[in-house]
C-alpha cells in the first residue's frame, strides 16, 4: 500500500509518497513560492533530484506538478496514480472536537475551515490542499486528516484553561490547544518503547520539540497533561522568531506607544521577536553560535534566554509530575544541537542526571545521551511526522 503525506501551507506543498510494505519513503518533495513565482523540488529514494522554477497560481496546479513527477520523467517512482491507495494531511487545528486522526468528509473539511479563526496561516491552506488532492486523484481516493492538536486533548481543564473570563471560553473556545502534538506522539511513543513500558503506565517523560518553533509536552502514563504552547503555536518560551509568552500588558503598550495595529502587533510578535528579535543577527541557531563565538552579546543574551526559559519549562513540568523518568530532545535543533542539551541536563543534577558527553555529540541519530547511573534517562530521537500520517491513514482506510 502506497500512502501520499500532505502538508499544505498558505503557499507551498510538502509531500512524501511512502510504500507501507517496509516504511519506505519513495520520494519527497515541496511545492513552492504557490502564487508567487513557484519552485518545485522532488527527490527520489534512490538520489535522483528535480528542481524547476514554474509558475503553480493555486494549490491544484501544484498538485499536478506533483502528480507528473510521480509517474514521469526522470522522478518517476510509480507507474500509474491508481497505485496511491489514500492521501494522509497534516491539519494545524483541530479544536476540541478532534482527538484522533479522522476519513475526511464534507462534514470534517467544514469544522477546518470555522477553525481557521484559531490558524488563520494553517487551516485555510489545508483546506485547498484537501479539495486540490479531491481535484487531482479524484473522489474515490480516501484522504485522512492527522491533527497536530489531538494528541494533546488528554490535558485536563486545569491545564487547558486560561485565566479569563469563563464565557470566552463558552463563546470562542478561547483555551490551550497545543501544537507539534504528531511529533511529540511519535517520539514519546518510541521513548516508551526504548523505557521497556510500550503502554505507558507508570511512566512520566518530557519530549522537547526544538526547531525554529519550539514546544514541551509533559506525559504522565503516555497521555499529555501539559503542553506549552496554548490557543497558539506563539505560546510557551521564545523561539525563532516568536517571543513565546510575554506579560500581556507589554503587547497592550506597545500596540499604544507604536500605534501598532492588530495585525502589525502580530507580525512583531510571530516574526520579528525571539532569538532573531533579541540576537539582531538570524533566526537559525547556527548562525547564533557562530555571533557567540565571534564575541556578539546580543547573540549570547539571547541564547541565555531561551534555555533559560527551557529549563523553567522543564522544571515545571517535573513538579507537575511528581518526578520524571526520561527526557526527549527531538527536530531540528533538538536533534542537532548538544551544547543546548547538555545546558538543559546539566541543570537536572540536583535530581541526579548525569550527561554522556561523548555519546551527546551525536547528531540527527537516536541516541541515550545520559549515563547508566544517571536517575534520568535522556535520549534524542529524530522525529518523523510524515510516517505517523501514513500510519494512521493507513489503519483508517483498512478498517
Amino acid at each position: 500500500m502506497k500512502i501520499l503525506v500532505i502538508n499544505a501551507g498558505s503557499s507551498s506543498l510538502k509531500y512524501q509518497l511512502i510504500d507501507m510494505d517496509g516504511e519506505k519513503v519513495l520520494a519527497k518533495g515541496n511545492c513552492e513560492r504557490i502564487g508567487i513565482d513557484g519552485k518545485f523540488t522532488h527527490k527520489t529514494f534512490d538520489g535522483r533530484v528535480i528542481t524547476k522554477i514554474i509558475e503553480m497560481p493555486n494549490h491544484t496546479a501544484a498538485f499536478d506538478q506533483v502528480k507528473n513527477a510521480l509517474i514521469s520523467g526522470e522522478g518517476k517512482v510509480i507507474d500509474s496514480l491508481s497505485e496511491v491507495s489514500a492521501i494522509g494531511h497534516r491539519v494545524v487545528q483541530g479544536g476540541s472536537k478532534y482527538d484522533r486522526s479522522v476519513l475526511i468528509t464534507d462534514e470534517v473539511i467544514k469544522d477546518i475551515d470555522e477553525l481557521s479563526a484559531l490558524a488563520p496561516l494553517h487551516n485555510k491552506a489545508h483546506v485547498q490542499g484537501i479539495n486540490a488532492a479531491t481535484a487531482a486523484f479524484g473522489k474515490d481516493v480516501p484522504q485522512v486528516a492527522v491533527f497536530d492538536t489531538a494528541f494533546h486533548q488528554t490535558m485536563p481543564p486545569k491545564a487547558y484553561m486560561f485565566g479569563i473570563s469563563y464565557e470566552y471560553y463558552e463563546k470562542y473556545n478561547v483555551r490551550r490547544y497545543g501544537f507539534h502534538g504528531t511529533s511529540h506522539r511519535y517520539v514519546s511513543a518510541r521513548c516508551l518503547e526504548l523505557l521497556g513500558k510500550p503502554d505507558g503506565k507508570g511512566t512520566r517523560v518530557i519530549t522537547c520539540h526544538f526547531g525554529n518553533g519550539s514546544s514541551i509536552a509533559a506525559l504522565k502514563d503516555g497521555k499529555v497533561i501539559d503542553t506549552t504552547m496554548g490557543l497558539t503555536p506563539l505560546d510557551g518560551f521564545m523561539m525563532g522568531t516568536r517571543s513565546g509568552a510575554v506579560d500581556p500588558s507589554v503587547v497592550l503598550f506597545l500596540m499604544e506607544k507604536e500605534g501598532l495595529t492588530t495585525k502589525e502587533m502580530d507580525d512583531v510578535l510571530n516574526k520579528k521577536s525571539g532569538m532573531y528579535g533579541i540576537s539582531g543577527v538570524s533566526s537559525d541557531d547556527r548562525d547564533i553560535v557562530d555571533a557567540i563565538n565571534a564575541g556578539n552579546e546580543r547573540a549570547k543574551l539571547a541564547w541565555d534566554m531561551r534555555a533559560y526559559q527551557i529549563i523553567k519549562y522543564v522544571g515545571g513540568y517535573i513538579s507537575a509530575l511528581g518526578g520524571v523518568d526520561a527526557i526527549v530532545f527531538t527536530a531540528g535543533i533538538g536533534e542537532n544541537q548538544p551544547e543546548l542539551r547538555q545546558e538543559i541536563l546539566e541543570s537536572l543534577s540536583y535530581l541526579g542526571a548525569k550527561v554522556d558527553y561523548e555519546k551527546n555529540q551525536v547528531h540527527g541519530q537516536e541516541a541515550e545521551i545520559t549515563t547508566p547511573d544517571s536517575k534520568i534517562r535522556a535520549f534524542v530521537i529524530p522525529t518523523n511526522e510524515e510516517l505517523v500520517i501514513a500510519r494512521d491513514t493507513m489503519e483508517l482506510i483498512s478498517k
